[in-house]
């Protein structure tokens, strides 16, 4: 069967590949946990954040905001000492931060971030078209710096974007691309 080049390189990402990548997905505990681990992924491995991703929902409350946002410095200290996720502390504070921000200011997470999703946007025909940064990218770190977000600059809010299904960047030979 074929598929995106990466998605066929290991089964952990056959299967993140085939079921979830691209996939459209809404809901603000759904969309703070997609958001987090694309930060956590941030100089590293998606594949090291894919196969952590269960004791990340263990460490952070199953990624409820509401949850999180209670986290304090214990809960740090704990997170750090957790040799199940990515121990490192800017990306644990922003974690914790951006929950906090999505409760305090009663962000509707879901439409803020499908807003940006843009309404053509053309599949790539290779792996060598897909970008890393979008003009909608862009905008959308842009407006979630406005509101107090961290750790989400252009290239991971655009692979936030492939991941959720806000665009589709298969390409054109992998059986999972969308007319």
């Amino acid at each position: 069967m074929a598929r995106c080049p990466w998605g066929a390189s290991t089964p952990d990402y056959v299967e993140y590949h085939d079921t979830e990548w691209g996939v459209e997905l809404h809901g603000t505990d759904a969309l703070y946990e997609r958001m987090s681990l694309e930060a956590f992924q941030s100089g590293l491995s998606w594949i090291t954040i894919l196969r952590k991703r269960p004791a990340f929902r263990t460490a952070f409350a199953g990624f409820d905001p509401k949850l999180v946002a209670e986290f304090g410095p214990a809960d740090v200290e704990r997170l750090m000492a957790d040799a199940g996720i990515v121990r490192n502390r800017m990306k644990i504070d922003a974690a914790i931060h951006n929950a906090r921000v999505i409760a305090e200011q009663d962000v509707d997470l879901d439409a803020l971030l499908w807003s940006f999703a843009p309404s053509d946007h053309v599949r790539p025909t290779t792996i060598a078209d897909v970008p890393a940064i979008t003009n909608e990218s862009k905008a959308m770190a842009k407006e979630l710096k406005r509101r107090g977000f961290k750790f989400l600059g252009p290239t991971t809010c655009y692979a936030l974007m492939q991941a959720t299904g806000m665009v589709d960047d298969h390409i054109a030979t992998c059986f999972r691309a969308t007319a």
